[in-house]
């Protein structure tokens, strides 16, 4: 059987839907600990732009979240190792945005990886040459 059809791969990959989904919950309902997670003060002069704009956060990180899952039970591995990819690609965009305040990346960056490397590993880039481009498993 090959890395990428192994059911406990699969299971690792759904799960990290659950950080996500955990984020968005916390950035809705706690705006200043998520505030925290980026390492960026609480402004208190802009208090509903800053609660509103974690809101959205939030809600994008619920989606997330939801679209890991979903491509997990309900599409293809092709769609999952995708969906994983797009997440990281978000993962390492906040950190970037961090990177220009001088500080709160690492946070981002450190997980950002591991969903690249499973989004991979699932589409079957490490099953073969080029197999994962070809859809082959």
């Amino acid at each position: 059987m090959s890395l990428s059809q192994s059911a406990v791969i699969r299971m690792i990959a759904t799960g990290l839907a659950i950080p996500f989904i955990g984020f968005g919950i916390n950035a809705i309902f706690n705006p200043d600990r998520a505030l925290a997670i980026f390492e960026l003060p609480s402004p208190p002069a802009d208090r509903v732009l800053v609660d509103s704009l974690m809101a959205v956060y939030g809600i994008r990180n619920i989606f997330i979240g939801f679209a890991v899952y979903a491509a997990s039970f309900l599409g293809t591995s092709r769609s999952l190792g995708w969906t994983l990819i797009g997440a990281s690609a978000v993962a390492f965009g906040d950190g970037a945005i961090c990177w220009t305040h001088g500080h709160g990346q690492w946070g981002h960056w450190q997980y950002a990886p591991m969903f690249t490397l499973l989004g991979s590993v699932i589409l079957g880039v490490f099953d073969g040459p080029w197999a994962f481009l070809m859809g082959k498993k």
